[in-house]
């Protein structure tokens, strides 16, 4: 077994090349973190495009790390004040969204959509004007593994269900059925591309840092973090990076730290510390919170 991860490669696809930027935006909510992290002083986190590292820091003392030097790069930028970009991840969803009129979602009616704010009213909307049969097919077949081959490494997607489409449509609906889309940013952020982001980005209290997780804390001392949010960076990673990065996510850890973990995979049956439905982004399977030491 290799201890690589496919993130090394700095691309979402399986060709070779310069590394890119992947996320001009993160599709995480930091409210996730911020509640987990209550009391905490000290976290490591994965920087991507740098908004959990941004909301975190106001607070604490935080490294962001990332294998992918492009992307390291840009959430320095934006913590100098440099405006948003758009990575790999935001023109497969800009393609993708110059289809929705095909499948009957005019911009109007998705505004109309997102401007509700009961829950009940929203699910009513979605399911007559939105979740049709042509958008269902049309979903479907863009999310199923022949198409999503063509963009992304076999990596990345063996961790997805075998049926992708309908497993995020519930979760879309999960999402719709439980938060308010008038105040949900990430609801416009998928259906519209707009800006998700709440809060003017900062570098202060943020170490930038490029590296692997498993090696940045491999390096540090013992108890080094009582905090740790590392994004979905299993998913696409090798047996033996997943084993390594859970032996040294304890070695780092404090008696009381705390882990939000991410995947776009299904959950295990039991996993009680799954709080996906709290997670306004409404894409994951996962999004655990649990103690470091039983990584």
């Amino acid at each position: 077994m290799t201890s690589e991860t496919a993130w090394r490669a700095g691309r979402l696809g399986c060709s070779k090349g310069p590394h890119r930027l992947l996320f001009g935006l993160m599709y995480e909510d930091p409210e996730i973190e911020l509640t987990a992290f209550q009391g905490k002083s000290s976290v490591f986190c994965i920087a991507s495009a740098g908004t959990i590292a941004f909301r975190l820091a106001h607070q604490r003392q935080v490294i962001a790390c990332d294998i992918n030097p492009a992307q390291l790069a840009y959430a320095e930028r934006r913590a100098s004040g440099y405006p948003t970009e758009t990575g790999d991840a935001e023109q497969i969803m800009n393609f993708m969204r110059a289809f929705m009129p095909l499948v009957g979602w005019r911009e109007r009616v998705v505004r109309a959509f997102l401007a509700l704010s009961d829950t009940r009213e929203q699910i009513a909307f979605w399911r007559i004007h939105l979740n049709t049969r042509r958008f269902r097919t049309g979903f479907d077949l863009a999310m199923s593994r022949v198409v999503a081959r063509s963009v992304y490494a076999n990596r990345f997607l063996s961790v997805l269900p075998s049926q992708f489409g309908p497993v995020l449509r519930k979760r879309l609906e999960r999402g719709f059925s439980l938060h308010q889309n008038a105040v949900n940013p990430f609801a416009r952020a998928l259906l519209l591309g707009e800006s998700c982001e709440e809060l003017r980005p900062t570098a202060a209290n943020i170490r930038f840092v490029l590296s692997d997780a498993a090696s940045w804390l491999e390096s540090c001392e013992p108890e080094s973090f009582d905090a740790f949010a590392l994004s979905n960076i299993l998913d696409g990673a090798a047996p033996a990076y997943r084993s390594r990065l859970s032996q040294a996510v304890r070695r780092a850890a404090t008696r009381d730290a705390i882990v939000v973990l991410r995947s776009f995979g299904e959950p295990p049956a039991g996993l009680d510390s799954n709080h996906a439905e709290c997670d306004r982004s409404m894409l994951w399977g996962i999004v655990e919170v649990r103690s470091a030491h039983t990584f």
